[in-house]
């Protein structure tokens, strides 16, 4: 149980802290707060009604591609992300997953994060289930963090959940993810 505190604990700080400093007026994360306080073990896929992911937006050098994957369960392109995994911070667990699901190489924080662990963007939201796993329709609350990367330098999909991965242009992030498109403008991304 004491991983599981220590997890809550720094879970608690950073979306109080992302609330703080980096949410816009309508980013409340109810539920997320919600789950926080009556202690869920959110590090765990099996908690419900909800549990922490994390993803990464890999840009190009010139903030021109994001690195996509075409998901093999949702059935359509998002950044590369999944299930929380423990690591030192919440964005070595989102790269983690992008090399896992891409093989990207190399890719490095972006310089917004200013070497901290404050996330770009927090998304809550349903996903389907996965009757593979015997899981019902539930909330990801997804920490969302921005990397640089390569496009030059050559990938390879995760056949098991990933169908592809590609670069592509950075105006597929406004239906995939709006809420980080649009504070993209603060990187220097026009919106």
């Amino acid at each position: 149980m004491r991983t599981a505190m220590s997890f809550l604990a720094r879970l608690d700080s950073t979306v109080s802290r992302y609330l703080a400093e980096v949410a816009g007026p309508r980013e409340r994360l109810a539920l997320l707060r919600w789950q926080i306080s009556e202690r869920h073990i959110l590090d765990r896929r099996e908690t419900m009604p909800g549990h922490v992911t994390t993803s990464a937006f890999v840009l190009s050098p010139d903030h021109a591609q994001v690195l996509l994957i075409d998901h093999v369960v949702i059935g359509r392109w998002l950044q590369p992300g999944g299930h929380y995994e423990p690591a030192a911070s919440f964005h070595d667990s989102a790269l983690r997953e992008a090399v896992e699901e891409t093989g990207v190489a190399a890719a490095v924080l972006h310089s917004w994060h200013r070497d901290g662990d404050l996330p770009f963007a927090i998304d809550s939201h349903e996903v389907p289930g996965n009757p593979r796993r015997s899981e019902p329709p539930h909330i990801h609350h997804d920490l969302q963090y921005l990397f640089i990367a390569d496009p030059a330098l050559p990938l390879i999909a995760q056949e098991e959940e990933v169908h592809a991965a590609a670069w592509k242009p950075i105006a597929a992030l406004a239906e995939i993810a709006p809420v980080a498109f649009a504070r993209l403008r603060t990187v220097g991304v026009p919106g």
